[in-house]
């Protein structure tokens, strides 16, 4: 669902000459939802192979990074391990919006409207263990770390971010600043505009600064995460009722301390619905002290004919595939000169 907090956060927008040389901590399940959801058709139908298994994640995996390298930015993509125990509320609420979304889309379907097909298609996107292990052995001959967590991704990217092993996390999500991801970088797209509601939007990679939101909001770290908890984190989904980021945020200011900002809401806590209420303490210890592993940060070696094998298999056009991996190999031998200067 994601932490519901992009009124009170500052950023700033910038330029990809700005990441140039940067290696980022990219949330992988993030980035992944993001290829499977828009890369359609306009019925909503997923890019497939004549055998009818999807590729528009490595479609996007491939031309996507390849476009970032050559920016001359280095990626590693970290993926998700075991979910924590109190996930399963926010993940049992994905599914059954995903099984609305299903229903939505066969009544559109049998009226043959195409619209709505492809507004509710983007809703049953599924990450199966067969996209995310065809997805690490792309990345891999693509010469892209992959790092498995043995939590969650967004945690362990942070906890990176946060040793200095990276420069940011990439993310669209903000829970990489309640596990102390010292910068975030939103938009880590090259298109321009973006499709919303409302027509098309303008779009720049943005970047946050953990610091910069503790001193504009003029809060602690401790108290970010009790704000998290209190508009509602994916541990507590749709938090306390009637608390929204900017109340959340005077509480929290007023209250200082986890256990005072916590007493002060303990009526509005207990008037929650039996299977809506939740132990902050535990939510706090999880933000506070995640399931992360040290890691190594290395560089590996590019495999052509594996890429070309991948990607052949499930129908991609050689042509295309040779004209990228030229623009990949150019990147790669761009960055050594870089880490050599």
């Amino acid at each position: 669902m994601g932490l519901q907090i992009s009124e009170i956060i500052p950023k700033q927008a910038i330029e990809f000459s700005e990441l140039k040389g940067k290696t980022l901590a990219v949330d992988a399940s993030n980035i992944i939802y993001q290829f499977l959801s828009t890369i359609r058709q306009p019925d909503g139908t997923p890019l497939q192979d004549s055998n009818g298994k999807i590729t528009s994640h490595l479609s996007g995996l491939f031309y996507r990074n390849i476009s970032l390298m050559s920016e001359g930015i280095k990626l590693v993509y970290v993926f998700d391990g075991k979910p924590p125990e109190l996930k399963h509320g926010t993940n049992k609420k994905r599914s059954d919006i995903k099984k609305q979304a299903i229903e939505k889309y066969e009544k559109a379907k049998a009226k043959e409207d195409v619209e709505e097909m492809g507004k509710y298609a983007k809703q049953t996107v599924s990450l199966t263990p067969e996209i995310a292990e065809e997805s690490k052995e792309l990345l891999e001959a693509m010469g892209i770390q992959c790092v498995q967590s043995p939590g969650e991704a967004e945690a362990q990217a942070s906890h990176m971010a946060n040793k200095g092993l990276v420069y940011a996390v990439a993310s669209q999500d903000y829970d990489s600043l309640l596990f102390q991801a010292t910068r975030l970088i939103q938009n880590l797209t090259l298109a321009r505009k973006r499709k919303t509601i409302s027509g098309w939007v303008s779009v720049n990679p943005e970047i946050i600064d953990l610091q910069k939101v503790l001193n504009t909001l003029q809060i602690e770290q401790d108290q970010l995460i009790c704000l998290g908890i209190l508009v509602g984190s994916d541990y507590n989904p749709g938090g306390i009722k009637g608390i929204g980021q900017k109340k959340a945020l005077d509480i929290v200011r007023k209250f200082k301390y986890p256990v005072k900002i916590f007493e002060s809401i303990e009526e509005q806590l207990m008037s929650l619905p039996e299977e809506k209420r939740f132990d902050w303490q535990k939510i706090f210890e999880l933000f506070h002290k995640p399931n992360v592993k040290d890691v190594e940060i290395s560089s590996p070696k590019i495999d052509e004919d594996k890429v070309r094998k991948i990607l052949i298999k499930r129908e991609f056009s050689e042509n295309r595939i040779n004209s990228a991996l030229d623009r990949l190999m150019k990147a790669k031998e761009e960055g050594k000169q870089r880490k050599l200067f």
